[in-house]
């Protein structure tokens, strides 16, 4: 052994071990890595508990691996690392699994690691290793612990990116689920609100956004569900939409177009949503003015009344069948001052005011009128559906750039 140690004791340069250092170490491990798991749970008690419980003595391998992994490199800088490697990815696996941040596991490797720098301490001076020798033993041993905890790392970031990547997914099949409607079976639903833990509220507010979009995650609440893959992006908010609500929507969909639903049952989220994504559909066509966020409670008579074009046409069509046959400019002129005078019940002053016209050429089509349409602006139902009728067509000619 003096033979051996001689060339230990020499005062190079902090470098690489020496090879045969590993002669020194290895008949120390057993009692080390007894200590090692002394301090560790006594500074850990969770570990304490894993290894009593049915994982403890894959652990307990995986320590004695990492320890003599690191004395085979010392004795053989080719040794392979392929177990050990393996192993610290299943501790940061298991952390991860386990719900824990890497500080604690981090923190046990460098517990580790001062415990077997002192133990390396008391054996130096056994064999009258050189400070030189020493200080290179604690740089090799930290740079050691470094790559395990990166390992480790690795391990964790793998679960984390795959339990974030299938949480997402299950997040997004509940939130077609619950836009599917009354159909959905209520088990499914139930049974992915427990998997994601996620409540379903009594009531949810749906929002239709303009693609493409992005959604900033670190500003955006976390209980919302998210699909903004879809080709029509939306996701939904549990409950109302309130003041904050509205400013994180701000903040999280930077730049973003977006139409707010109604607040409605959880049963009829896909009726919210369908109204959010015609409100933008509006936009597009100019009937609504653009902005970021577009609330559909301020366009609801906007949206019933333009909500069936078709049925509109022929409402237009029997309300409106008086005027048919008189020419364009008169009929034009006699539609918009009836409008005027349904809009306003103002008088021939008010209504010329409106239309730039004599309040006398007001008095004039309104007799007209009154000859043309009769009992039609008398009664209060038919007086009703053709009001509804020129508002609607008044609203639909915003687009087309033409007379209602």
């Amino acid at each position: 052994m003096a033979q051996l140690i001689q060339p230990l004791d020499t005062d190079d340069p902090l470098g690489p071990l020496p090879q045969e250092f590993a002669a020194i170490m290895r008949p120390e491990l057993p009692s080390l890595i007894k200590e090692i798991g002394v301090e560790v749970t006594r500074a850990y008690p969770e570990y304490a508990r894993l290894l009593d419980g049915p994982n403890g003595q894959a652990i307990r391998v995986g320590v004695e691996q990492s320890l003599s992994s690191f004395v085979d490199l010392v004795a053989e800088p080719t040794s392979s690392t392929a177990l050990r490697d393996d192993m610290c990815r299943r501790f940061g696996r298991f952390e991860a699994y386990e719900g824990r941040s890497m500080d604690t596991l981090q923190g046990a490797y460098r517990l580790g690691a001062r415990v077997a720098l002192r133990r390396a301490k008391k054996v130096g001076q056994s064999y009258h290793l050189s400070p030189t020798l020493m200080l290179s033993f604690a740089d090799a041993l930290f740079a050691y612990v470094d790559e395990l905890e990166s390992l480790s790392r690795e391990g964790f970031l793998e679960v984390q990116s795959q339990s974030g990547e299938h949480s997402e997914a299950l997040r997004r099949r509940l939130l077609h689920l619950i836009l599917a409607g009354r159909p959905s079976p209520g088990s499914a639903i139930a049974e992915l609100c427990e998997q994601v833990a996620w409540p379903l509220p009594k009531e949810v507010t749906l929002i239709a956004v303009r693609a493409p979009a992005e959604l900033d995650r670190l500003r955006a609440d976390r209980d919302l569900l998210v699909d903004l893959s879809a080709p029509q992006p939306h996701l939904l908010i549990p409950g109302p939409m309130t003041d904050a609500r509205r400013s994180m929507l701000e903040q999280a969909l930077p730049g973003t177009r977006a139409a707010i639903g109604l607040t409605v049952p959880a049963a009829l989220a896909c009726e919210s949503i369908r109204w959010a994504r015609r409100v933008l559909e509006l936009v597009d066509s100019g009937v609504i003015d653009d902005a970021p966020l577009i609330r559909c409670e301020d366009h609801l008579t906007t949206l019933w009344l333009l909500s069936d074009p078709a049925l509109l046409d022929q409402l237009a069509q029997r309300e409106l069948a008086a005027v048919a046959g008189i020419s364009t400019t008169r009929r034009e002129r006699l539609v918009e001052t009836l409008r005027i005078w349904l809009d306003t019940r103002g008088t021939a002053a008010q209504m010329g005011a409106l239309l730039d016209v004599h309040p006398q050429t007001v008095r004039y089509r309104m007799r007209s009128l009154e000859t043309i349409f009769g009992d039609q602006l008398v009664d209060p139902e038919s007086r009703f559906a053709t009001e509804a009728v020129l508002r609607a067509l008044r609203l639909r000619s915003r687009a087309t750039g033409t007379s209602p």
